[in-house]
């Protein structure tokens, strides 16, 4: 009976380790542009000759986006669950037009889509 109680509890901690909110950073685009920049490119695989910075430049989001992902640092991509889209809209019209939106997004991560719980507007650096 106590291996069971144990096994039981060993369980239940392992799978709420799951649930824990994350946040992550990074510059605030258009989802379908970005994904068509990342996709489309003509030149061969090596992303040497790839500029992630310009791709992020021009996608970046205007008050029509209505889908969004956030570019990480180190070129990481996660696009937003509709709820996070929304987020995003809101504190687009909020800002003062800008070139990028670098942001800090509270949330969960299910399968490379963010769940935002909270998304702030963070502090302006290059790409």
């Amino acid at each position: 009976m106590r291996i069971l109680i144990l096994r039981l509890v060993s369980l239940c901690c392992l799978t709420s380790m799951l649930g824990f909110a994350g946040s992550w950073s990074g510059v605030l685009v258009d989802s379908k542009c970005y994904a068509s920049r990342l996709n489309d490119r003509s030149d061969t695989p090596s992303w040497v000759n790839w500029d992630r910075g310009l791709a992020v430049r021009y996608c970046s989001p205007n008050k029509k986006t209505r889908s969004f992902a956030i570019v990480q640092q180190d070129g990481w991509t996660y696009k937003l669950d509709p709820a996070g889209n929304e987020k995003a809209l809101a504190l687009l019209q909020r800002k003062d037009k800008n070139s990028l939106y670098v942001v800090a997004i509270k949330g969960e991560m299910d399968r490379n889509i963010l769940k935002v719980d909270a998304i702030l507007a963070a502090r302006q650096t290059k790409p």
